[in-house]
């Protein structure tokens, strides 16, 4: 099987991590500090977000960000 690209694994991952904390794209995007638009842009995978906006929608979605990193690797591993 292909590997997703990293821009997928990311934004599904925030998407489900925004959804089980039961916040609107908005809210997130407000406790992160960036724009709604760009949420939605992450969650398509169709932007990967800088080491520092990552890190503000980690502490957004009450995570660390080498929480958050792991997590995603751990996507990967589980389809490779």
């Amino acid at each position: 099987m292909a590997r997703k690209p990293t821009t997928q694994i990311w934004g599904r991952l925030i998407k489900k991590l925004r959804q089980q904390r039961r916040l609107s794209q908005e809210t997130l995007a407000e406790k992160a500090g960036i724009h709604p638009t760009y949420v939605g842009m992450l969650e398509r995978g169709l932007r990967l977000p800088g080491i520092d906006v990552a890190e503000r929608i980690a502490f957004a979605l009450d995570k660390k960000l080498s929480d958050l990193a792991a997590e995603a690797e751990r996507t990967t591993a589980d389809r490779d």
